[in-house]
């Protein structure tokens, strides 16, 4: 029996619906499985396919949260959000809604492809703010390296959501525990290789946050963690 695993973006995880209803999907997402069509329901997913969500857009106002907490006279900082996403819009707003609660001024910066996202950090630099939030995509995930290295050279106080944009040298990250992610959805794998059916297994959600922080870039940027920030952190890159 065939298996088809689809991690993180969406797009491949629609295809693959659309392409057989008879070979088992098990996906992973940060996003309404329901909403995206890719089940009816998280109990009964039903069909030849199921999977596993983890915290992603939800966790946006506290991503910016935890930025302003780190810079707190901090009175502009910027958005990265992806123009090509169908999330965009409601993405775009929570992060506004949560920049007016905080007293911020949001400039949302757009990037739709790889070669748009050096352009973007000169605009940052432009707009004189004093940190930027990476909004959850999955283009921004396959680039963390890429980001992270752009907000080190512009040095720029950065928050993204998972550990590789910390290890790689962004600044920290918080969002869902990717290593717990991928061990739920190959346990599922595993269970339909030995014969269950995708319809019987319910949606699974990863609700294990992190928080990494990197002590070095923050030394680099010349910014002091709250300790009570650190005392929080999962892990502290020094």
């Amino acid at each position: 029996m065939a298996v088809i695993a689809t991690a993180g973006e969406v797009l491949g995880a629609v295809a693959a619906k659309g392409a057989t209803t008879t070979i088992p999907i098990i996906f992973t997402t940060g996003r309404d499985p329901v909403e995206l069509g890719l089940v009816p329901s998280l109990n009964r997913p039903g069909g030849n396919i199921t999977g596993v969500t983890t915290l992603g857009e939800e966790l946006e106002p506290k991503r910016l949260e935890l930025l302003h907490e780190v810079i707190p006279t901090a009175k502009i900082v910027g958005a990265l959000v992806n123009s090509a996403s169908r999330d965009v819009e409601v993405l775009s707003r929570h992060l506004q809604d949560a920049a007016r609660t905080l007293g911020l001024e949001l400039h949302l910066l757009s990037a739709g492809t790889e070669h748009d996202i050096d352009a973007v950090f000169a605009t940052l630099v432009g707009f004189r703010a004093s940190g930027l939030v990476i909004a959850t995509d999955a283009l921004f995930i396959s680039r963390s390296e890429q980001l992270a290295a752009l907000a080190v050279r512009h040095a720029v106080p950065t928050v993204f959501q998972f550990r590789p944009f910390a290890a790689a040298g962004g600044l920290m990250s918080y969002g869902g525990d990717l290593a717990d992610l991928y061990h739920r959805s190959g346990v599922y794998t595993g269970r339909i290789l030995k014969g269950e059916k995708p319809a019987d297994l319910p949606v699974q959600r990863s609700s294990k946050a992190e928080l990494i922080i990197n002590l070095k870039t923050a030394a680099a940027l010349g910014i002091s963690f709250p300790l009570s920030l650190l005392a929080r952190a999962d892990e502290v890159i020094e």
